[in-house]
């Protein structure tokens, strides 16, 4: 099983994922499981990662598109952890292929993964109730969650990461 992981880099400082703007200078992207399971990963300049559905993601290709998002999968809703403190008190620390939420698009379920190994500080509430978020701008305000990996994890992950440009090349988008 394979999954294509994206990282998009976003030099942006102090500004919320419902704001971000679409990358700037890409730093890397990867290459995972699934074919056609493609994610994006935002990496701001403090080092938090922004985990969101890419453009190419079979979810968002199908008839409808995206028409619901489920946060309760494993032994947690994920849409109910509340992290508090500068030590980021009640975070879950995820592996990279954890699964953070299924979306449900035309009748099928799409597992997604997590991306990068860290905790998981946040997970966009508003997809529960507005999940054609995930349809008209999944690079913003449809983000999945943010996640805060471990300097030493991130040196390990990106360089199995794909750069914006090599993964247009591969999806034939250029």
């Amino acid at each position: 099983m394979e999954t294509t992981f994206v990282l998009f880099s976003c030099p942006i400082l102090n500004i919320s994922p419902s704001h971000l703007l679409p990358p700037l200078n890409p730093i890397s992207l990867a290459t995972l499981l699934q074919p056609g399971h493609d994610q994006y990963v935002y990496r701001h300049a403090n080092g938090l990662c922004v985990i969101g559905l890419a453009p190419t993601h079979v979810a968002l290709k199908e008839d409808g598109g995206v028409v619901g998002v489920d946060f309760n999968v494993g032994k947690t809703d994920r849409s109910e952890m509340k992290v508090t403190g500068k030590r980021k008190r009640n975070a879950q620390h995820f592996e990279s292929n954890t699964t953070l939420c299924k979306v449900s698009s035309n009748g099928n379920f799409f597992l997604v993964r997590c991306c990068v190994k860290g905790s998981l500080l946040e997970v966009n509430d508003k997809l529960i109730k507005q999940p054609n978020l995930l349809n008209t701008s999944a690079d913003r305000e449809g983000y999945i969650a943010i996640i805060m990996p471990k300097p030493a994890d991130w040196l390990k992950i990106k360089d199995s990461l794909l750069n914006y440009e090599d993964y247009k090349k591969l999806r034939g988008l250029c």
